[in-house]
């Protein structure tokens, strides 16, 4: 299939097969790093939550490895979500109308109550009151469930609010609302970072505020014809990473300007390393525009290159590990919650959070030794979501 570094055309039903494969595949296989980079962070949070940690977007004090892990893991969630917008699209693409409305719809609402009512309470007993975490996974089935009304704008329609909500939603950022205030709880959800009074003691916690991950589907959305059968590899592996190259070359126009889309960086003085943190350090939590335009630059750059790379064992098993995300994310969160319990039962709380861990060079060393006890059970599934497409509850996951 590849002739000089080029693909060549298709002719027979097999070339024609194997690039539906490298196509299909290269979307899974982005989503496997995203989930070994998921991994790294979420080890993090939880081998060290009890240790007190400065800020880690201010240049001048934090840990120079946590910086670095931080921004690794900072690609997660963008390239997540865009790639849901995409898989909705080549949902669409054998699915009526209706059919992927109604698929988005349950999806998004299962998502949301697994957020709810499984992820939350994995941390009760970790914090002093009961708190919905309304994170990523309730992000994206909110999403999705937008997205359900919104697929039936025009292809540039969609672009266009893509474009507006990722590019302008950083203009709402003098806008504050109160607890208290009328819109407060709309406002929490839609773009300010908040904690919500709910009845009984309990707390919500709108961690992933939308409004900017709404455009982040819809544009991951609108690629999506790009990904069409019809479309040669090597017109889709251009169009990605000039896409790609626009997205970062925009990003570094942008952060040295320092006039919008993030909060100003500053030149620490004699630290190039803590200098460069800073520039490199953006807000998340709503994702600022230029936290966006990196790693969805990047996003795009992998999913060109993965496909360029053909079926090798790297890419395959990536594939297979992103083939099943929903089962991952569930997984790998109540392994390490139950570490954490059964840690914090046995210790109880020590200097270093849970297993003495004071440093994060136990973070990768507990990294290096969990990553493939979670991919095995993560491949099983995957391979059984293949074999079993008439399973239909599988899909979601």
């Amino acid at each position: 299939m590849l002739t000089n570094g080029q693909y060549a055309v298709p002719h027979t039903p097999c070339d024609r097969a194997h690039v539906a494969r490298a196509r299909l595949e290269s979307i899974d296989a982005v989503r496997g790093v995203v989930m070994i980079l998921m991994l790294l962070d979420h080890l993090r949070e939880t081998w060290l939550v009890l240790v007190p940690m400065p800020d880690p977007v201010d240049a001048s004090t934090v840990l120079p490895a946590l910086a670095i892990a931080r921004f690794a893991a900072s690609f997660c969630a963008p390239i997540f979500v865009a790639l849901t917008g995409l898989s909705a699209y080549l949902f669409s693409v054998s699915h009526s109308r209706g059919e992927t409305t109604a698929f988005l719809v349950k999806r998004g609402l299962l998502l949301m109550a697994i957020d709810l009512f499984y992820l939350s309470p994995l941390y009760w007993g970790v914090v002093p009151q009961p708190t919905f975490w309304l994170q990523v996974i309730w992000c994206l089935g909110l999403c999705m469930i937008l997205l359900a009304g919104l697929i039936r704008l025009p292809r540039s329609a969609r672009i266009a609010l893509g474009l507006v909500l990722v590019c302008g939603h950083n203009l709402l950022d003098p806008i504050r609302l109160h607890q208290g205030d009328t819109l407060f709880p709309i406002w929490a959800l839609l773009h300010q970072r908040d904690v919500i009074a709910l009845p009984f003691g309990f707390i919500a916690k709108t961690t992933y505020p939308i409004l900017p991950w709404v455009g982040v589907m819809l544009l991951g959305n609108a690629i999506g014809p790009w990904f069409n059968r019809a479309v040669e590899p090597s017109q889709r592996f251009g169009r990605l990473t000039r896409l790609s190259a626009l997205m970062i070359a925009a990003f570094i126009a942008l952060r040295t300007l320092n006039v919008y889309g993030d909060v100003p960086w500053h030149i620490v003085e004699n630290s190039v390393l803590r200098t460069a943190i800073g520039f490199l350090s953006m807000t998340k939590y709503p994702p600022s525009l230029l936290f966006l335009l990196p790693t969805l630059g990047a996003g795009a750059l992998m999913l060109a290159l993965f496909e360029r790379s053909g079926n090798s064992r790297l890419i395959s098993a990536l594939a297979v590990f992103g083939g099943a995300p929903m089962f991952f994310y569930l997984f790998h969160l109540t392994v390490l919650r139950l570490l954490y319990h059964t840690a914090l039962a046995w210790w109880g709380p020590t200097d270093g959070g849970v297993f003495m861990v004071d440093s994060y060079g136990w973070v990768l060393a507990w990294y290096a030794g969990l990553i493939i006890p979670l991919y095995l059970p993560t491949a099983w599934f995957s391979r059984l979501k293949q074999r079993r497409r008439d399973i239909a509850w599988l899909r979601f996951f």
